[in-house]
């Protein structure tokens, strides 16, 4: 328990601390989206849209999306637009890397998978730019570096080799002094 010493001291040093939170808070770019973002209406003499607010137990019109950081209703965005989700996106597009995009078909590169066998023969399920999309498998001298950890490794993530290959660091040239630890862009695919 707190002395009344130290009750007194935080009693006096909260409000100062609570109004450099709120210039914190006030001095981040936070503002509505613009005219395009809400889109045009021909409904409204001046051609804006109207906007209505929301929440999850409140949810937007056919055709919107509840933009939960502003609790406004938007209209979903079109291919090549910025996104969060899928839900942001204009129907039958997918929020990929931050942007509406055309969906790529089931097993081909590019498409989202959760596992190896959701990719077609020759892939692999792999995270790229933090989502898993399937992607080849490394070819023949391919570099095949992968990280320990961190979070290069969880955002960024490379396929093994082809069938027949492994991955080995290439033996140093005759120039080369001896390393303990080859260089990473010495790993490449290789045959055994």
């Amino acid at each position: 328990m707190m002395s009344p010493a130290t009750l007194c001291l935080v009693a006096a040093l909260l409000p100062a601390a609570s109004g450099y939170l709120w210039a914190w808070m006030y001095s981040l770019p936070q503002h509505l989206p613009d005219e395009a973002a809400l889109g045009r209406s021909a409904g409204h003499a001046d051609g804006m849209e109207e906007v209505t607010p929301c929440s999850p137990a409140s949810p937007c019109a056919h055709g919107h999306f509840c933009d939960e950081h502003f609790g406004l209703c938007l209209p979903t965005r079109p291919i090549g637009q910025y996104c969060r989700r899928d839900a942001h996106c204009a129907h039958g597009l997918l929020c990929m890397f931050g942007k509406c995009q055309q969906p790529v078909a089931r097993g081909q590169e590019g498409a989202r998978c959760q596992r190896d066998e959701d990719c077609g023969a020759g892939g692999c399920c792999a995270r790229q730019h933090g989502e898993r999309v399937c992607q080849r498998r490394l070819a023949l001298g391919e570099s095949c570096h992968v990280p320990p950890g961190g979070l290069a490794f969880s955002i960024n993530q490379v396929c093994p080799c082809q069938d027949g290959l492994v991955c080995r660091a290439t033996a140093p040239g005759r120039e080369k002094a001896f390393e303990y630890w080859p260089e990473k862009s010495e790993w490449r695919c290789r045959k055994p």
